[in-house]
């Protein structure tokens, strides 16, 4: 299967309009198989998917040796993207000598001889943005890094970096849920730069198959970590998710595709990537590149939820300021 390809920059990075995030395979959402992992990860790319989004973070090169097996047999076919940036007592760490550090064990972790998209995970505030990229740059040079990214930053940040090596890819979280990173899009468009949305359905909770915090296992950071379940919000969040399923069902389609579909239709530059262990998941997620919605679909979208979701969105312990 083919799915309609997107370009990521103007620096050639094409890829399938639908991604997959490899995280909840290792890390945030409890106990997993990894077997159950690498079907899921080969189901995509059965169906179209080229995009294929992991970490050092990610269980410390666990999340990448997985991506890596399951991809093997069809590296040329697909784009992996991986991340440095922090330190294993979840510090900060963007300095050249740590950057390359990094990326040798990731092209090891993943038994590949080049990384397609090489992201900052986090900005360091210790390193300067040009310093940071200029190493990367350099491991273009190398040829052990094709295409260069960063994460959750802001038009400053952005334009800092662009000036010192082209960036192809900005990754930031964004769902119907939380729309904050659309005032950075301008700067995108304006540089030439294109967008991945990771946790694309809100970490769960644009599927059918969402639970109150206190359902969640005790080493799933849901449990308590993020607002959007947290008592007074949940339960305005849940009801707003059941709005959303009648207008999907509409649609004869889930509120997951739904919402992936909103996502793919705010710019052919935008690519989501959300992730599954389980098969049918991958399958139901990889289906909303065929649905198509109305200007009067986008409407009711934005009358369910005109701000998006109850509760602010906290990351790394805190809620983001783009700089």
């Amino acid at each position: 299967m083919i799915l309609p390809q997107r370009t990521l920059g103007r620096q050639g990075l094409a890829v399938s309009c639908l991604g997959y995030g490899a995280m909840g395979i290792n890390f945030l959402y409890g106990r997993s198989d990894e077997r159950d992992g690498i079907e899921a990860i080969r189901r995509a790319h059965e169906l179209g998917v080229t995009l294929f989004d992991t970490a050092e973070l990610y269980g410390w090169g666990a999340n990448e040796k997985v991506v890596g097996r399951a991809l093997a047999a069809c590296r040329d076919e697909v784009v992996i993207a991986t991340k440095f940036g922090f330190t294993e007592d979840f510090g900060l760490d963007s300095r050249p000598q740590h950057i390359r550090e990094v990326v040798e064990r990731s092209l090891r972790n993943l038994g590949v001889d080049h990384i397609d998209l090489l992201y900052q995970h986090r900005i360091d505030p210790q390193v300067p943005i040009e310093e940071v990229v200029g190493a990367m740059g350099g491991l273009v040079d190398e040829g052990k890094v094709r295409y260069l990214g960063l994460c959750e930053v802001g038009p400053e940040t952005l334009r800092k970096a662009h000036a010192v090596h082209p960036l192809s890819v900005l990754q930031t979280e964004y769902s119907i849920f939380d729309r904050s990173v659309e005032e950075i899009f301008p700067t995108l468009l304006e540089l030439g730069i294109g967008f991945v949305a990771y946790s694309p359905l809100a970490r769960g909770f644009l599927t059918g198959a969402v639970k109150s915090a206190d359902q969640h296992e005790s080493d799933d950071t849901r449990q308590n970590a993020f607002p959007w379940w947290h008592r007074g919000n949940f339960e305005k969040n849940y009801e707003a998710v059941q709005e959303l399923a009648e207008l999907a069902a509409s649609k004869g389609s889930t509120v997951a595709q739904l919402s992936l579909a909103w996502i793919m239709a705010k710019g052919d530059h935008i690519v989501p990537i959300p992730g599954s262990r389980k098969v049918a998941r991958v399958e139901e997620n990889v289906a909303a590149a065929g649905l198509s919605l109305t200007p009067a679909d986008l409407r009711r979208v934005k009358e369910i939820l005109p701000k998006g979701a109850y509760g602010d969105r906290i990351i790394d312990g805190r809620v983001p300021v783009w700089v």
